[in-house]
């Protein structure tokens, strides 16, 4: 009784077995119906465990694939400033998405509209660029504190005037509205089905938010990691001629040669980014303003670079993620890099309270890339600078960022 007992398990097994590697071996998209642990069938009741249809992962709006890999970070210019704070290491950086722009004065807008009509008095006001940032006692700046922000004619130049701590608040909330427009398309266009799994219903439930199991719940947006910045502000992938894994090139801005203007074809001799020329001089002469610009500039200006990014040097500087120690380079990991708060390199061994020698400490952040006021040296990725996270200039914008999930490159 039990050989017989044993050989029914094993055809009843071998079965289910079958029936789940129909069509191949199971994957994330195509897991078939029963389990290959268990050998029990998936959503064959409303007590059973039920995986959702999943396609693949939806991209973010915005958005661009940022292939990862391996790279040295760290600046290649003078270290005018003495700070050695960024010197050459490799490192592993994993595959991202990245806004292919800044965040413009119209997606602040949105978002300010938002929250107007949805949250407290407080938080909107909380939200309000700092437009005073323009303000300057010896120039004339007035009309761009009034328009900047809100004139029609400046809807897609950079927001600036915004801390890091109102940047990652944006970020909270774009996350949310992506995901509750993802919600919308998902539940008209097939039902509960395809949202919330295979076994139950025909209409989605009223009020009922899709799990990170059903595949149409985006990871958050956030800032972008220095790491990830700095990786994707050079643009390496564009150096590679051919499968040879030696990166025999390195880029001293985010496009070719060591130059500033265009070395090619029409556009020869043409600025590859908005940045301040020299002293006094922001976009050239009357007729043949070569920069195009006084200020900051349309958020697709200039020609992106070999990710498809635009602006990753000039306009203006832009936020990440990390807090600024000037060792990092020596105490973060060499895959995902990332400077959290407060670990090693501690805020008390900076004498930031008494007598401030020095401005590190926890609520510092870094900050990339150059702006429309700064000279050429800071268009390099590899350098850095810091500021207060709850502090803002008209330099400073920022871009956001997104895991690659269900990945593991």
């Amino acid at each position: 009784m039990k050989l017989i007992k044993y050989l029914s398990a094993a055809v009843v097994g071998g079965f289910l077995l079958t029936a789940c590697s129909k069509g191949g071996q199971p994957t994330s998209t195509n897991p078939g119906d029963y389990s290959s642990a268990t050998g029990a069938e998936y959503g064959e009741d409303e007590e059973a465990f039920d995986v959702a249809d999943y396609a693949e992962f939806p991209q973010g709006p915005g958005l661009i694939f940022i292939e990862g890999g391996r790279t040295v970070l760290g600046s290649m210019e003078e270290d005018i400033a003495m700070t050695r704070d960024n010197v050459e290491r490799t490192v592993t950086v994993a595959s991202f998405y990245m806004d292919e722009t800044e965040v413009a004065n119209i997606h602040w807008l949105e978002y300010l509209h938002d929250l107007k009509r949805d949250s407290l008095p407080e938080v909107y006001q909380a939200a309000l660029p700092d437009t005073t940032v323009w303000s300057r006692q010896l120039s004339f700046n007035d009309p761009y504190v009034t328009y900047y922000l809100r004139y029609p004619g400046f809807r897609f130049f950079p927001v600036v005037g915004v801390s890091w701590l109102q940047a990652n608040d944006f970020c909270v909330w774009r996350t949310a509205k992506v995901n509750e427009n993802l919600a919308k398309e998902a539940t008209g266009g097939g039902g509960r089905r395809g949202l919330f799994g295979r076994g139950g219903g025909d209409e989605a439930v009223e009020g009922e938010k899709p799990s990170i199991e059903s595949g149409y719940v985006l990871p958050n947006y956030r800032l972008p990691t220095e790491a990830e910045w700095e990786y994707a502000a050079q643009a390496m992938i564009g150096t590679q001629y051919s499968e040879d894994e030696n990166q025999n090139n390195r880029r001293l801005y985010p496009w070719d040669g060591h130059q500033v203007r265009n070395p090619y074809g029409k556009e020869m001799g043409k600025f590859m980014a908005n940045f301040k020329r020299g002293r006094g001089d922001y976009a050239g002469i009357a007729g043949s303003l070569n920069d195009g610009a006084m200020i900051t500039d349309y958020i697709y200006a200039y020609p992106p670079n070999d990710f498809g990014l635009y602006n990753m040097a000039g306009n203006v500087n832009e936020w990440v993620q990390d807090v600024y120690r000037p060792l990092s380079y020596q105490d973060v990991e060499d895959l995902n890099p990332f400077r959290r708060d407060g670990y090693l390199d501690e805020s008390n061994n900076y004498d930031s309270s008494e007598g401030y020698h020095s401005l590190v400490n926890d609520e510092v952040r870094v900050y990339k890339g150059g702006s429309w006021k700064d000279v050429a040296y800071w268009l390099s990725p590899g350098t850095r600078r810091f500021m207060a996270q709850d502090s803002s200039t008209a330099t400073i914008g920022f871009r956001c960022a997104m895991i690659n999930a269900g990945s593991n490159r």
